[in-house]
This record gives structure tokens, C-alpha cells and sequence, in this order.
């Protein structure tokens, strides 16, 4: 079962450069309305997170840029989750053009601490719960 979330946005002045192309640490921001969104939909927010006692801290993120967003282009961003035994967040990720073109994709990665900031080497059992609930152990 592949559990997916999108956000639809609008590129704004604020977020290109001086060739009028989205700065690349945008996409850092594009992905995390889409954690957010995904978040939301699956009932797997950051302060539900820090209710159960943890933190979910992002330790790797990547990009592959494919093509240039301009100010004012429209978009969507689809998140995928990558379901692991281990005890980490992974998720995929693709924007698109309004015209149904990939523009770039990427990953991030996160890890959960205790409020401590110690490292959990097991899953969370609010983790274990969530992915019961979804069908994915």
C-alpha cells in the first residue's frame, strides 16, 4: 500500500531568483508543505509527534532538478511514503508543471529522537500504531 498526499501552489516573486527561476533552497520549502500535507492527511503531524514524546528531525534530504519553475508557474508536489522497518520517515517526492512535467524529485529522511534528543534505534510504539492502522506491518 503506497500512502500519497499533493499540494497544489503558485510559485511568488519572493521565491526566484535574479533569473527569474525558483532559487534551489525553495525546494527544500515545497517539500515540507508537502510533509505537511501528507501529515495532515494521515494524521502524522509534527506536533502529534511531539505529543507522543518525540521529534522527527530531517538528517538527509536530496534533489535532482529537471527543469526550471518560473515566478508565477503553477505546480503540484506529490509526496510518497517509503515504508521501512527501521526507524525513520522516508519519503519520495515529484513536483510537476501545470503541464504534467516532472520538474524535479528528491527524498528526505528523518529520524526520531526522545525529548531528551536521544537517538530512538527502534520504532516508536506510536510509529508501530500509525502503520498498523494503515495496513503496513
Amino acid at each position: 500500500m503506497n500512502l500519497k498526499a499533493s499540494k497544489d501552489f503558485e510559485v511568488r516573486f519572493s521565491e526566484v531568483d535574479s533569473m527569474g527561476i525558483v532559487w534551489h533552497g525553495n525546494y527544500s520549502l515545497y517539500f515540507e508543505d508537502a510533509r505537511e500535507a501528507f501529515g495532515k492527511q494521515y494524521n502524522l503531524e509534527y506536533l502529534y509527534m511531539f505529543e507522543q514524546g518525540f521529534y522527527a528531525p530531517l538528517v538527509e534530504l536530496h534533489f535532482k532538478y529537471k527543469r526550471p519553475l518560473r515566478c508565477h508557474d503553477k505546480g503540484k508536489i506529490e509526496i510518497t511514503y517509503r515504508n521501512t522497518e527501521t526507524a525513520k520517515l522516508i519519503f519520495d517526492y515529484k513536483i510537476y508543471s501545470s503541464e504534467n512535467e516532472i520538474i524535479a524529485t528528491g527524498y528526505s529522511i528523518q529520524v526520531f529522537l526522545d525529548l531528551n534528543y536521544n537517538l530512538m534505534w527502534e520504532l516508536p510504539e506510536f510509529m508501530k500504531r500509525w502503520k498498523e492502522k494503515y495496513g503496513l506491518i
